[in-house]
């Protein structure tokens, strides 16, 4: 057997507009070896016992909680930005979640924003639970760009102790997905696998699909033996129950390829 250190999960965005459920049955039916929850108006998302009971029944861990601080989750568990952070730990605590992925403040939540770094650390401090902050991208026009995020949208020169790569937005930001993973180095904690060829929307398109290293990026975690979690994070909504599920696979076997040491060989 070939020692894997590199849990490869599908997230139940990758589903959406179907509800978590149908995500965790993909899941377990693909081979995936865990699943993100993103908190949405789903309400088995925001529910602890029907996530573990999801859980139980497909036999696929949970591997993180997305918090609601996405632009089109706002209002799910209401305004407060801290709140909607508090209740996305305590929901990780209660399914087993180690790690709570979320979005740095946008600029207009100036007050959240100026405490937001210390804020951080003191709930990882305080629960156990890594809050890995995203990488996010500048919102671009053909014409302006805006600085949307606060205290910026690349998380390397921030204090963060735990940082999520998602290998969709380094397309749409214009930057380099292997510096910024090496950069890093062990303040990386998470991954959300997809692609993208680097226009001004976020495409997560399946890997090697689009031109980010995907492949190079895993390659480099398997040498230097991170053992975070890898979360597929695919765009498949327009897609065609048979070319969604397509999608999945193909993903999934992407990133076993490239994990594996061996290039190509089996896992077994």
């Amino acid at each position: 057997m070939v020692p894997m250190t590199i849990r490869i999960g599908l997230s139940t965005a990758a589903m959406y507009p179907d509800n978590a459920a149908t995500a965790f049955a993909m899941a377990a039916r693909l081979g995936y070896e865990a699943v993100e929850v993103m908190v949405w108006t789903d309400p088995v998302t925001q529910e602890p016992g029907a996530l573990r009971a999801l859980s139980e029944h497909h036999g696929v861990p949970i591997a993180s909680v997305h918090a609601p601080t996405l632009l089109l989750t706002q209002r799910v568990w209401g305004t407060d930005p801290w709140d909607k952070v508090d209740r996305s730990i305590d929901l990780a605590l209660e399914v087993g979640a180690p790690t709570v992925v979320l979005h740095p403040p946008f600029r207009w939540q100036r007050e959240y924003a100026a405490g937001f770094v210390d804020g951080i650390a003191l709930r990882e401090h305080d629960t156990g639970v890594r809050l890995a902050v995203e990488n996010m991208f500048p919102w671009r026009t053909a014409r302006r760009e805006m600085l949307a995020y606060l205290p910026h949208w690349d998380p390397v020169d921030q204090p963060y102790d735990n940082v999520t790569i998602d290998l969709s937005h380094t397309a749409t930001a214009g930057s380099d997905a292997l510096h910024m993973v090496r950069e890093l180095g062990a303040r990386l904690a998470h991954v959300h696998l997809a692609d993208g060829l680097g226009s001004f929307k976020d495409e997560h398109l399946v890997p090697g699909r689009g031109t980010q290293p995907c492949g190079e990026v895993l390659e480099h975690l398997t040498a230097t033996g991170w053992s975070g979690d890898v979360i597929v994070e695919v765009g498949t909504r327009k897609m065609a129950p048979d070319q969604r599920e397509a999608a999945l696979v193909e993903a999934l076997a992407f990133a076993q390829f490239a994990i594996v040491p061996t290039r190509g060989a089996s896992r077994i």
